[in-house]
């Protein structure tokens, strides 16, 4: 099964993978400014996310597999990789076995280390959304504001709803396997696995995901890599400060 994209623009090619519980749409904004760069951006949805297919087998392996059918069906080769949280894993993991198809590897607030689970609240809020009496996104969000405080986690969360049909609403992830596998999530990168090609790490100011020891542990598996910070953003730091993130993109990859 293939991955689904949505592919903006012509030019190199530039793949984007969403994090945990987001969508290829998160990134429709900053795409369409990177396609008007020359660049042929696809922004991919992996599986259990967004528009791709559902399956009960999730791990990182299989992400960084999907990916490598993904390049094979639409013939992509030199590619500029960029991945965000869990798409950040994806593409180190990706990267390290495939370096012959990667020119730029960028990965935003995450390391290769392990993470413990912590989405156990936005896991619960999302479980408590009952379609059989929710009608609305601000009925959806009433509920999911019981275990989620955070107004712009919310609204990140809720995009995800759509209309299966006329006034039924659904998740398009697949909630019962991301449960289930959430620890996937969190593991690292075995430590043997190394991709000596340019990287660049970006990571929020106000975000935890990347500390000292962790710099180093990305320098160890990726000899080449910068590490920037943005300022004035948290683990969404693209969508926090968009402006600096693109900035601090495009010094990278033109």
């Amino acid at each position: 099964m293939l991955l689904h994209s949505n592919i903006i623009g012509e030019g190199k090619p530039f793949v984007i993978l969403h994090g945990f519980l987001g969508m290829s749409d998160n990134w429709k904004t900053l795409g369409r400014q990177f396609s008007e760069l020359g660049f042929e951006v696809h922004l991919v949805d992996q599986r259990n996310h967004g528009r791709s297919f559902w399956d009960n087998d999730f791990s990182y392996e299989l992400l960084a597999e999907d990916l490598k059918n993904y390049c094979n069906a639409h013939n992509l080769e030199d590619i500029i990789l960029l991945g965000h949280s869990m798409g950040g894993k994806t593409a180190m993991l990706f990267s390290s076995l495939n370096p012959e198809l990667v020119s730029k590897l960028l990965v935003a607030d995450i390391s290769p280390r392990f993470y413990p689970v912590h989405h156990d609240a936005i896991l619960e809020g999302l479980s408590a959304l009952d379609f059989e009496i929710i009608k609305s996104r601000g009925e959806a969000d009433k509920v999911l504001a019981a275990h989620v405080t955070d107004f712009g986690t919310r609204q990140f969360l809720l995009k995800n709803l759509y209309w299966v049909e006329k006034g039924t609403l659904g998740l398009r992830i697949n909630l019962d396997v991301l449960k289930a596998e959430v620890a996937e999530i969190g593991e690292s990168l075995p430590s043997y696995l190394k991709f000596k090609g340019d990287a660049l790490f970006l990571k929020g100011d106000r975000s935890e995901y990347i500390g000292a020891e962790d710099e180093r542990l990305i320098l160890n598996q990726f000899p080449k890599a910068n590490i920037v910070t943005i300022t004035n953003s948290g683990h969404w730091l693209h969508a926090e400060n968009p402006k600096d993130f693109f900035e601090a993109v495009v010094g990278f990859i033109v």
